[in-house]
C-alpha cells in the first residue's frame, strides 16, 4: 500500500514530503479512484502555500491557475485558514432551515456591492450548482424552458448546467434537458465574420445566432446564460457593448440574462464583477449573477444573486430549491472575509494594474515567438493561444504540451486546454496577491521555457 502517513505528524513537514513515494502513490490512484476525463499529473503535490505548489522532492512551482482558478488570495490565506478553524470548531453545518450570522453577513456585505437589481442572494457549494439554481429560478419565474448559452461555454456537468454548456461533455450521456440553444461564441482571433476591413463584427455575428435560435424556439425562450470572459473556451473577454446588444436581444424575447462570474469576479479580472468593465456595457445589470470559485479561495462556496421582483415572485409562487449545504455557515465566513479582505486592501485596482503588466510581458513573449498565435485577456486573466502557424492559425496542442511540461519542470505551472473549443490556449489566473517579484518570475520562467522549447518559432 502507498504511504499515507500524515506529514504533520512528523518531525518537519518537509521531510515527509520527500519520505513520499510517488510512483507508490499514482499505483494507489490507478486501483482507486475514478478516471473523470483529465490526466492525473506527474507530480503529486503535498504542499500549497501562498503562491506556490510543492511536490515531495522539494520542487515549488509558481501556482498560476490559482488550483483550479479559486484560490483568489492564493493558498493557505492566514486570516482564511483563522477563520476556517475557527468555525470548523465553533459553526460548521446546520439544517438548511436554519440561519447563522455568517451567512446574514455575507449577504449583506455582497448584496452591498452589486448594484441595484441584484438584491437578494443564495449560497450554495460549486459553480456548476449556482447555475443549475439560476436556471431553475429563470424557468420558474418565466413560465418557460428555453435555455441559450454559448458555443464553448462551461457551467457546469450537472442538469440543467450541462444543457447549457457546448465546450465540452454532451457526447455519450444521451438526451440533455430539452429546449436548449447555442450562439456562436465571440472570438476575435478565429470568428468569420469579418467587417470589409477585416476586423472583427460580432454585432451581425450575435444577430445572425439568433436568427437561428429563433427558427428552432417553440416559443419558450426563457434566459440566456453566458460568462463576461469565456474562460474554458479559450479566456475569450466579450466585446466592448455585447452585454447591452445581448441584453436588447433577451428584453425583445421577454429572456432573462444570466452572468455566470465563477472565475472573472472578485477582482479576478481587474473588476469587482467583469460585467461592469466596459462603458459601451454601461447600465446592464444582469438578471441572475452566479459566483463561486473567486468567491470561496478554494474552499466548496458559491452564489447566486436575483432581483427584489424576481426574488417576491418566485416565492409567492411557490419556488423550491433545497439542498445539504444550502447557506453553511463555515463556507459563508470564508466569503464574507474573503470580500472583506479584497476590498479592505484594495486588491481590485491593484489585479487592474498588474494586469496590465501581465499583458505586456506576455505580448513581449508573443513578438519573440511565432509559436504565439493571440495574447487576451484582463487584469490577472490571461490566455495564450498556441499555433504552429500564425498564417493559417493551426492549433499547437503537442508543441503546447511541451511548453506546459517545461514550464512545470522550471517552476511554474500553468495549464493548457486541449480540448477542440480550447484550440490550445494557455490559461492563466494567478492570485491576485501575486506581488511585482513574483509577476517577474512567472513570466522569465514562461521566457525560458519558449526559448528552450524546440519548435517555439523563435522570431530573432
Amino acid at each position: 500500500m502507498a504511504p499515507c502517513d500524515d506529514p504533520t505528524q512528523s518531525p518537519t513537514v518537509e521531510n515527509a514530503e520527500q519520505q513520499i513515494d510517488q510512483k507508490a502513490l499514482h499505483e494507489a490512484a490507478k486501483a482507486c479512484l475514478i478516471d473523470y476525463g483529465t490526466p492525473f499529473h506527474k507530480n503529486i503535490i503535498v504542499r500549497a502555500q501562498g503562491l506556490y505548489i510543492y511536490t515531495p522532492t522539494g520542487h515549488k512551482m509558481l501556482d498560476w491557475t490559482s488550483g483550479q482558478m479559486s484560490s483568489l488570495l492564493g493558498h493557505s490565506h492566514p486570516e482564511i485558514s483563522k477563520v476556517i478553524t475557527h468555525y470548523a470548531e465553533n459553526l460548521d453545518h446546520l439544517f438548511s432551515g436554519m440561519l447563522s450570522p455568517p451567512v446574514i453577513d455575507l449577504g449583506q456585505r455582497l448584496t452591498g456591492l452589486t448594484p441595484k437589481g441584484l438584491d437578494k442572494a443564495i449560497f450554495l457549494s460549486t459553480g456548476g450548482e449556482s447555475n443549475e439554481f439560476a436556471i431553475r429560478i429563470a424557468k420558474f419565474f418565466t413560465g418557460k424552458f428555453e435555455v441559450v448559452g454559448l458555443s464553448a461555454s462551461w457551467h457546469g456537468v450537472t442538469g440543467a448546467a450541462i444543457g447549457a454548456q457546448y465546450h465540452s461533455g454532451r457526447v455519450g450521456y444521451g438526451p440533455v434537458m430539452p429546449g436548449n440553444f447555442a450562439l456562436p461564441a465571440p472570438n476575435a482571433y478565429r470568428s468569420i465574420f469579418r467587417h470589409p476591413d477585416g476586423t472583427y463584427d460580432w454585432q451581425t455575428e450575435l444577430s445572425y445566432g439568433f436568427s437561428l435560435i429563433d427558427r428552432q424556439s417553440c416559443g419558450s425562450l426563457a434566459a440566456v446564460i453566458l460568462e463576461p470572459i469565456l474562460s474554458s473556451g479559450g479566456m475569450h473577454p466579450l466585446p466592448p457593448g455585447y452585454l447591452k446588444s445581448l441584453k436588447r436581444h433577451c428584453e425583445s424575447r421577454g429572456m432573462l440574462l444570466i452572468v455566470d462570474e465563477a472565475q472573472t469576479a472578485i477582482g479576478r479580472a481587474g473588476d469587482m464583477f467583469a460585467f461592469q468593465h466596459y462603458a459601451e456595457d454601461e447600465g446592464v445589470v444582469p438578471d441572475i449573477l452566479t459566483l463561486s470559485k473567486t468567491l470561496g479561495n478554494g474552499i466548496a462556496l458559491s452564489a447566486v444573486v436575483i432581483s427584489d421582483a424576481i426574488a417576491e415572485k418566485t416565492a409567492r409562487d411557490g419556488f423550491m430549491y433545497y439542498t445539504t449545504h444550502l447557506n453553511d455557515p463555515l463556507p459563508a465566513a470564508v466569503g464574507d472575509k474573503v470580500l472583506e479582505i479584497v476590498v479592505r486592501d484594495g486588491l481590485v485596482d491593484r489585479s487592474r494594474e498588474l494586469g496590465k503588466r501581465l499583458q505586456k510581458g506576455l505580448l513581449t513573449l508573443q513578438e519573440r515567438y511565432g509559436c504565439i498565435g493571440d495574447v487576451r485577456g484582463r487584469g490577472l486573466m490571461a490566455g495564450i493561444e498556441i499555433v504552429t502557424d500564425r498564417v493559417t492559425k493551426t492549433p499547437g496542442f503537442e508543441l503546447g504540451n511541451k511548453l506546459g511540461e517545461r514550464m512545470a519542470d522550471l517552476g511554474l505551472w500553468a495549464q493548457l486546454g486541449t480540448h477542440q473549443s480550447f484550440a490550445g490556449v494557455f490559461r492563466i489566473a494567478p492570485p491576485i496577491t501575486i506581488t511585482d517579484g513574483e509577476l517577474e518570475e512567472g513570466l522569465r520562467i514562461m521566457e525560458e521555457a519558449f526559448a528552450s522549447t524546440e519548435g517555439s518559432l523563435p522570431l530573432y
